[in-house]
């Protein structure tokens, strides 16, 4: 980068002081900055010391939770106890205070096991992530305990985790009736798995890394760190499977059960993948019925219902509970179909308007545009199930889930199936109208595990 070039980077009102403190963090001059285009701020930076090309991320807040910056604080705190402990991460700089966000080095490598060379490649990272797993969840919890991290002691608290944190969250925002979420949360704590007494350090959000040739280089966002059952972690790795596919986990989980000795099966597991999936529409269905500006509506709404319906279908597998899919009415075009053509082009037409930004119209749009096409019929769908459901046909969708939501709040084993058959069909005509604005998620099925 010239010095020109560098002026204008520094100038930029709402970056420049930012570029100046990780300068002076890392001790060395900014070379390039290029940001990422994701639905949090971060950038990848070059610096220069001397001769030494010195790799940078920042990595900020995403600004939707008021606990946002205190929760980065925290995971800078556990990368540098992980790296203490020989885990591999990206190294810690520091934290910037202009701009909130943590400093840290660009690890080598590429991210989603999707892009393996092959699947010999895919089987052996996976392994050797899980390895690390297995090292992580041998550390002393005291590590965790000295930065502030509560070591829990009743079985529901090993068991459930960090739930109460985000149920807090969720009660917080809560803007609307969500009925899915409540029968989640009735059946999680209604079979509490009390066998279960380890207590480990926990990645959180497990399955993010960075890997080349065939390994691990660097464990990545552990936002989500904790302290509670090891099985947490195995538990998560079917939320991060959905998007990123990480292989076969029925044999790399029972690869990292044998390599450690623990007891457990899929119902433990799985008990884990439903409490781990919950968390992301219990943080974000709030922000979906009432988004904040600049909100990537069609992501946060994918993340909304894909795993809020995936909780669901594991708990009807565990129960034995059969699902049927709906039948989806084709979409119908009208005399002014061509408005949304037009407006499409428009969006995917080069320019010289932030790509990410663009980006998040043009999905929108698609978005709009199916609901247009048939999103009366799929809601009078949803409206008529409901009805035979409830005794009688609501008179509109509001009515509709505070009628399901008082349903499953109160709702035990005897009337849990029909009321996850329902809402497991409602997900997937919601879904449909999402269509290829969900990307990587549209179709989303978890992994049946066998082991």
């Amino acid at each position: 980068m010239d010095g020109t070039a560098r002026d204008l980077l520094f100038a930029d009102p709402a970056w420049g002081p930012t570029f100046r403190e990780i300068e002076a963090m890392v001790g060395a001059r900014l070379r390039s900055a290029e940001r990422q285009e994701r639905w949090r701020p971060a950038w990848f930076c070059e610096l220069e010391r001397g001769d030494e090309v010195v790799p940078v991320y920042f990595r900020g807040d995403r600004g939707v939770q008021p606990d946002g910056v205190a929760t980065l604080r925290r995971e800078m705190e556990v990368l540098r106890t992980l790296e203490a402990n020989g885990i591999p991460v990206s190294h810690v700089y520091g934290f910037c205070e202009t701009v909130p966000g943590i400093v840290m080095e660009t690890s080598p490598g590429r991210a989603n096991l999707a892009t393996a060379d092959d699947e010999s490649e895919r089987r052996a990272v996976l392994d050797h992530y899980l390895d690390l797993l297995a090292d992580v969840h041998r550390l002393d919890p005291a590590l965790f305990e000295k930065l502030g991290f509560p070591r829990p002691g009743t079985p529901a608290e090993r068991s459930l985790g960090d739930l109460p944190r985000w149920e807090a969250i969720y009660r917080r925002g809560k803007n609307q009736p969500e009925p899915t979420i409540e029968l989640v949360l009735g059946w999680l704590r209604d079979h509490v798995p009390s066998h279960r007494d380890r207590v480990s350090c926990l990645v959180g959000d497990s399955g993010q890394f960075l890997f080349d040739r065939g390994r691990v280089t660097a464990i990545l966002d552990v936002e989500l760190a904790a302290l509670g059952d090891p099985l947490c972690d195995l538990g998560a790795l079917l939320s991060r499977d959905l998007s990123e596919p990480l292989g076969d986990l029925s044999r790399g989980i029972a690869r990292y059960r044998e390599r450690t000795g623990e007891a457990f099966d899929e119902r433990d597991v799985l008990y884990q993948a439903v409490r781990f999936c919950i968390f992301t529409p219990m943080s974000v269905c709030f922000l979906c019925a009432a988004p904040p500006p600049g909100l990537n509506l069609a992501q946060y709404e994918s993340w909304n219902l894909v795993y809020g319906r995936i909780p669901l279908q594991l708990i009807a597998e565990l129960e034995g509970v059969e699902i049927e899919p709906p039948g989806l009415p084709p979409a119908r075009d009208h005399r002014h179909a061509p408005v949304w053509d037009a407006l499409l082009d428009l969006l995917r037409a080069p320019g010289g308007a932030d790509r990410y930004a663009l980006d998040t119209a043009r999905r929108v749009a698609e978005y709009a545009r199916e609901i247009d096409r048939r999103g009366a019929r799929l809601e009078q769908q949803d409206l008529e199930e409901a009805g035979a459901l409830l005794g009688r046909v609501p008179g509109d969708w509001r009515e509709a889930d505070a009628a399901l939501e008082r349903r499953a709040i109160a709702a035990g084993p005897a009337e849990r199936p029909a009321l996850i058959r329902f809402l497991v069909r409602r997900s997937l005509r919601r879904e449909a109208l999402l269509g290829p604005a969900m990307r990587e998620l549209e179709g989303a099925a978890a992994q049946a595990l066998r082991f």
